[in-house]
């Protein structure tokens, strides 16, 4: 759990400063579960450069709460948390300063999303909250007030979060959840998380990842790991000491993020592939009549396909709609033989190029238009799908074909500028199976948005 906030103050001598403006987000990793914000009372002028900084002025402050009347809220809604904000080491100072004031000791983990931030985004021009929220298309209102700045923060840890490969976020804050009780931990877990799509992870004592998963209900799924008599799921089930979690808004992101995590990471109780998932593919080829032939068979890194299938039932499946949806020949689709017109002509669905009826190009318009949704190589795209809330989208990025990796978008905007694309995607490697869960999913999902650009966008 984290407590993301934000602190206004007088300015002057270090260690003499005093709160104006306080704003605390109480942050489950996912979403905001509570919120505190308030003016306060510093009891002490503001210097002039702060009040025009923030337009927070003395008068605005005369009936304001003092620190001593907000000091309870602020340990509740900070408690059992990591504190996060934008240069955390002045905040925490500051806290600390107003808390000994009243002769308590305030101690709490903190992170910081500047550090964070020349980690994770390195390369930006500025890493102050405003330019770097600007550059990474990250709505910004209310600059310089506590409640504007901390929402922003909000906002830049939750893309943080997302682009935090090796999980050192998610660790460190496993790392320093309060322990359960052994006889009723897997209850708790289970009750804690969501029916949602997302990527899942269960750690051991010492909050190393033995086990990465996903699912369209990650709660229901869980529960299956728990509940099974497997010998490998009873060893999960002693040597899982927590599960955390990432809702990734749709399959797809949760189908890559799993791919890469389990490749990247090799937890104990996953099996790393060692072999491509897919076994067949779809190739084309160009007769002596120039029709493009579509032929199914044995997928060949040597070979450049179209897309490719986990087994020849599902390739045989596929490309029986592809000749249905595209009024092809079941002749040039290697799926009948013979001299004389398919079947399909005899019913009407082929046009006639089994006996040349129809011109080479007439026919091969088609089957272009066929790889140009089943394949991307050589595209420019983003592949707009669910977020993981009701305002955001998800973005998948294809760049001269090559998958860059995804992000999140709440405003249209972030879409129109590619520096603002590139800057909200995490990058994610680019490899045959990869390309396989894409194609896979976009011959399943055809009311995906797809948005074409060109490299000058």
């Amino acid at each position: 759990m984290y407590a993301i906030l934000d602190i206004e103050t007088t300015g002057g001598k270090y260690n003499e400063e005093g709160i104006t403006e306080i704003a605390v987000y109480k942050f489950d990793g996912h979403k905001v579960v509570d919120q505190f914000i308030s003016l306060v009372n510093p009891e002490q002028p503001i210097q002039p450069f702060v009040v025009g900084l923030t337009g927070i002025n003395n008068e605005m402050l005369r009936n304001a709460p003092k620190f001593f009347e907000v000091a309870k809220r602020i340990v509740e809604i900070t408690s059992d948390c990591i504190v996060v904000a934008h240069n955390a080491k002045f905040d925490h100072r500051i806290l600390r300063l107003e808390f000994r004031r009243l002769g308590f000791n305030f101690e709490r983990k903190t992170l910081c999303t500047v550090e964070l931030s020349k980690k994770l985004i390195p390369d930006q021009d500025s890493y102050s909250l405003g330019k770097l929220v600007r550059a990474l298309g990250i709505p910004l209102s209310d600059r310089h007030r506590a409640s504007g700045d901390a929402q922003a923060t909000v906002k830049l840890f939750k893309m943080l979060l997302s682009k935090d490969l090796d999980k050192n976020i998610l660790k460190e804050s496993v790392k320093n959840e309060p322990s359960r009780q052994l006889d009723t931990k897997l209850i708790q877990m289970i009750e804690e998380l969501p029916a949602t799509t997302g990527v899942y992870y269960f750690h051991n004592e010492e909050s190393e990842i033995i086990y990465i998963g996903k699912s369209k209900n990650i709660r229901k799924r869980v529960n299956q790991h728990f509940t099974n008599d497997h010998h490998k799921s009873r060893e999960i089930q002693k040597a899982v000491a927590s599960v955390s979690f990432e809702a990734t808004g749709n399959e797809l992101i949760a189908l890559l993020k799993e791919n890469e995590e389990v490749k990247h990471n090799k937890p104990k109780y996953n099996k790393v592939l060692t072999r491509s998932i897919f076994t067949y593919a779809l190739y084309k080829f160009t007769d002596e009549d120039g029709y493009i032939n579509l032929k199914i068979g044995k997928a060949d890194a040597r070979k450049k396909n179209i897309t490719t299938f986990t087994g020849l039932q599902q390739a045989k499946s596929v490309l029986y709609n592809i000749v249905e949806n595209y009024e092809l020949c079941l002749h040039l689709t290697g799926l009948h033989s013979g001299k004389e017109n398919c079947f399909n002509y005899s019913i009407k669905k082929c046009r006639g190029a089994c006996i040349k009826a129809e011109s080479p190009s007439e026919y091969n318009e088609r089957v272009f238009e066929m790889i140009a949704k089943f394949s991307y190589q050589d595209q420019n795209m983003l592949i707009i799908d669910r977020g993981r809330d009701i305002d955001e989208k998800s973005a998948l990025l294809v760049e001269d074909g090559i998958f860059r990796g995804i992000g999140y978008f709440n405003l249209n905007y972030q879409l129109n500028n590619i520096d603002i694309v590139r800057s909200i995607i995490t990058p994610m490697k680019d490899d045959r199976d990869v390309r396989h869960i894409i194609q896979s999913y976009l011959r399943r999902n055809k009311k995906l948005k797809i948005i074409q650009f060109s490299e000058s966008v």
